[in-house]
């Protein structure tokens, strides 16, 4: 028998398939309600690991997820909604899955025990990087060879696992063990397991950009309005910091190119477009710091 306690059997659900169909329902929520009691018994690792990624960020480092199966396509829609969310270049956090980009839609057997295209895929990393490991078992060969090329350069290596005798625990830096125990279906790490790795993941980049000045108190700053949705909200959030009204904060954006911060420091401090730029450059783009420099001079 399996000791990688995701392939358990779960005694609470055992006759799912007698339930009726509100019942199977219930008795998946009741499972589901597990994962943020587990997730909160690891609030401390998580907040070592957000500081860590904070601090390579702000030296220039990026953070990549590596995983494989559902675990890999948790790490990769993360990081893809980092740019629009808090502005940040697409290449600032990545995400790799085993078999490539083609394994996002269908499995590619195999991948997850290849140790060589770990390595291979860990390339990428340098020095002043994160590389966080997620997997549910936390044994897959693949991230393996990621951890031993990720220790090879130096790089900051986090592990993100459901199971705390996950060989990937034995190869970090820091390790993030989130036990939600058996799932609702024996083996299907994508229910309880994957809904407690897309908790963490949500708040390691949020929490990491919130340490670097990517939000002012709780609002998307940096926000890409790309979109109607998204420019709607950048007026919304220029007109609550600002008290202005909704057609001032629209004219100020496009005045400034749908700048959020800048629009906040002209219409909030009455400076020029070129001097809210030049203070947010001193102040490295942290909106906060900016307004507090202006009110003490």
């Amino acid at each position: 028998m399996s000791d990688i306690i995701t392939e358990f059997r779960n005694e609470n659900t055992k006759d799912i398939d007698l339930l009726s169909t509100i019942d199977i329902v219930r008795k998946i929520n009741e499972e589901d309600q597990i994962v943020a009691r587990a997730v909160e018994d690891e609030s401390a690792n998580i907040a070592r690991a957000i500081d860590i990624i904070a601090k390579q960020f702000l030296l220039g480092g990026k953070l990549f997820y590596f995983g494989a199966g559902t675990s890999g396509r948790l790490g990769v829609l993360d990081a893809s909604e980092c740019p629009p969310t808090f502005g940040v270049k697409p290449d600032m956090v990545q995400g790799f899955i085993s078999g490539g980009d083609s394994a996002l839609r269908v499995s590619v057997e195999g991948a997850e025990d290849n140790f060589d295209l770990g390595a291979e895929d860990a390339q990428i990393l340098t020095d002043k990087d994160v590389c966080v490991a997620i997997s549910a078992s936390g044994n897959p060969k693949y991230l393996l060879g990621v951890l031993s090329e990720a220790e090879k350069i130096g790089c900051k290596t986090i592990a993100l696992t459901c199971n705390h005798k996950a060989a990937i625990l034995e190869e970090v830096g820091l390790g993030i063990c989130v036990e939600v125990g058996p799932e609702v279906i024996a083996g299907s790490s994508r229910m309880k397991a994957g809904t407690a790795q897309k908790m963490v993941l949500n708040m390691l980049t949020t929490g990491a950009m919130i340490k670097i000045g990517k939000t002012y108190e709780n609002f998307m700053i940096d926000l890409m309005p790309t979109n109607e949705k998204l420019k709607d909200r950048a007026i919304r959030i220029v007109s609550e910091i600002a008290e202005v009204s909704a057609s001032e904060a629209l004219k100020t954006l496009l005045e400034c190119d749908w700048s959020v911060k800048v629009a906040i420091l002209i219409l909030k401090c009455n400076i020029s477009k070129d001097e809210a730029q030049e203070i947010l450059r001193k102040n490295c783009g942290v909106l906060r710091k900016a307004l507090a420099c202006l009110i003490k001079s």
